[in-house]
């Protein structure tokens, strides 16, 4: 998995090592496409992907914060924020 905020294989949230499922952060079919090619994914352990309440999937302020995150990054990296919300559909900023 290529992303663009994690060199080693281990939940972006808590760091553990079991137990963990790739996350793409923007959601619906043609944003988890985007979110391969420009590296915006994480691991994230079962209880902080979709297993408890704690996981990203239930947990908005997470889910926010991972956006917002990827976010950031495009816009440092790759272009502005209104080519961001061209490609991904809206900011989160």
């Amino acid at each position: 998995m290529k992303s663009e905020f994690q060199s080693e294989k281990e939940c972006y949230v808590c760091g553990t090592t079991q137990n963990l499922h790739s996350h793409h952060i923007f959601s619906g079919y043609a944003n988890r496409m985007l979110s391969e090619k420009y590296g915006m994914k994480v691991w994230l352990c079962g209880r902080h992907h979709n297993l408890s309440n704690d996981g990203v999937h239930f947990n908005n302020e997470l889910d926010l914060e991972l956006k917002q995150m990827a976010q950031r990054y495009f816009e440092e990296n790759n272009g502005t924020r209104e080519e961001f919300i061209q490609i991904f559909g809206r900011s989160y900023l």
